[in-house]
């Protein structure tokens, strides 16, 4: 069953919702227009907040429902790391959009919420300060990111799992390093209120 669900969890996650939110309301395609990032970043300068909001709930969804499920059916937390591995890379490589997909932390949040409500919260509320203060999206992602796998080892002492977890970090770092190059260059975009 969990090979099923492995797969089940690639092929809902390369479902690009920026993509298709973007032509349901006859927005530009993300992919051309912005970062050219199918993201919902993105999104929130070509479209504005409702797009955005949008995009970011239904990639969020794509991590939430296969891990949700691996707990329903009663696997551990390798197996839902696993589970939510597999979600990522759906997003970052979605196989139906010619494996060029977004940044994965909207989907990499759903997932961390239905591994462990706890470490999915503490991972947005890092988001949120670290954005209230420095006002720079992509420095707070990566910022909670880098702070996740303890937050969920210090919640779950799963260490096993935190290592798996680990790699889906690191991989965050890697589809960030355009932003990170910014950044150093002091050119990344900051948030508007």
């Amino acid at each position: 069953m969990l090979p099923l669900l492995i797969i089940f969890a690639y092929l809902i996650a390369s479902i690009s919702m920026a993509i298709i939110i973007c032509k349901i309301l006859d927005l530009p395609d993300p992919r051309t227009q912005g970062s050219n990032n199918p993201g919902a970043t993105n999104v929130l300068r070509i479209g504005g907040k409702k797009a955005a909001a949008a995009t970011l709930i239904g990639d969020g969804l794509k991590g939430f429902i296969p891990v949700a499920l691996g707990h329903y059916l009663g696997f551990g937390a390798q197996e839902l790391v696993l589970i939510a591995l597999s979600a990522f890379l759906g997003h970052v490589y979605p196989i139906f959009f010619g494996f060029k997909g977004g940044k994965g932390v909207a989907t990499f949040i759903g997932s961390l919420l239905a591994l462990n409500y706890f470490a999915g919260l503490a991972f947005i509320a890092t988001w949120l300060f670290v954005a209230k203060v420095l006002k720079i999206s992509s420095l707070s992602a990566l910022i909670a990111t880098f702070l996740t796998p303890l937050f969920f080892y210090l919640i779950t002492k799963e260490l096993e799992a935190t290592y798996i977890l680990a790699v889906i970090c690191i991989w965050i770092f890697y589809t960030h390093r355009s932003n990170i190059k910014r950044m150093l260059s002091g050119e990344e975009g900051s948030i508007k209120s």
